[in-house]
């Protein structure tokens, strides 16, 4: 079995590590053991644990998973020439991975969070000669789409990565409407997540729209909710938060 090496330990690193932890032997570096304890717990299988002071990357497999912020400061409490990294930093630019951390090659990944159920959409630009490998590695936690350029991989990082908290809004928001109207709160989010669920198959070979024009009927139930949700800006919200996500991620 391969081994993978998690440097960071957070929410995404958890994430993709219960999504691999069948396939690949996991091993986690991180500052405070208590925490790596804990990862390993919620992870539910045994995994190698290490300090990150001057760890040794060489030839190791990594998966970067730590804040964008943080490089820098990483960079100085590691050693060794890794195989390659496969980083989860929004906006961190290959060059300044390769720069501060001088593995042999670099993948840019932005997987979401439904990479612990096996379902992420994980995008995915970088070193070419790594391009199978990468789509093997993260398929193994739900869909990739290799992109050409860094700029389309920003650009995803706020349609995929961020996708999952825009959805969650609505999702909660479409429940709360239906108990504001006298549906009970168990039965509204039962029948939400039913409806998202459903939806996702949906959308996997219908375009947007002509699943629009299907529910629509003249004058009916679906029009009229459909104007209130023009009537507030929803499709204009909608553009403008991936336009502000993309622009935060060429930020960092």
């Amino acid at each position: 079995m391969k081994t993978i090496t998690f440097i960071g330990n957070g929410n995404m690193a958890l994430s993709i590590a219960k999504g691999l932890k069948d396939t690949y032997k996991i091993e986690v570096v991180g500052r405070d053991l208590e925490k790596i304890d804990k990862f390993e717990k919620e992870l539910g299988v045994e995994i190698q644990k290490y300090i990150m002071n001057d760890f040794d990357m060489s030839d190791k497999t990594v998966m970067l998973c730590v804040k964008p912020a943080n490089v820098e400061e990483i960079a100085t409490k590691l050693s060794g020439k890794a195989k390659v990294i496969y980083s989860v930093l929004a906006g961190t630019t290959l060059q300044k991975l390769k720069e501060n951390l001088n593995p042999h090659a670099v993948v840019r990944t932005m997987p979401n969070l439904a990479a612990s159920v096996n379902r992420s959409m994980t995008t995915l630009t970088g070193d070419i000669e790594f391009q199978k490998e990468a789509e093997e590695l993260l398929g193994a936690i739900g869909s990739t789409r290799w992109l050409s350029s860094e700029k389309e991989i920003d650009i995803a990082t706020a349609l995929a990565g961020s996708g999952p908290a825009y959805l969650a809004l609505m999702a909660e928001a479409l429940a709360d409407g239906a108990v504001k109207q006298g549906l009970k709160r168990d039965d509204a989010m039962a029948i939400m997540r039913g409806l998202f669920g459903g939806f996702g198959d949906l959308i996997q070979d219908i375009h947007p729209a002509l699943l629009k024009d299907g529910v629509m009927s003249p004058g009916g139930t679906t029009a009229a909710g459909y104007g209130a949700l023009e009537d507030g800006n929803v499709r204009s919200a909608c553009i403008g938060a991936i336009e502000k996500a993309y622009k935060r991620a060429t930020e960092l």
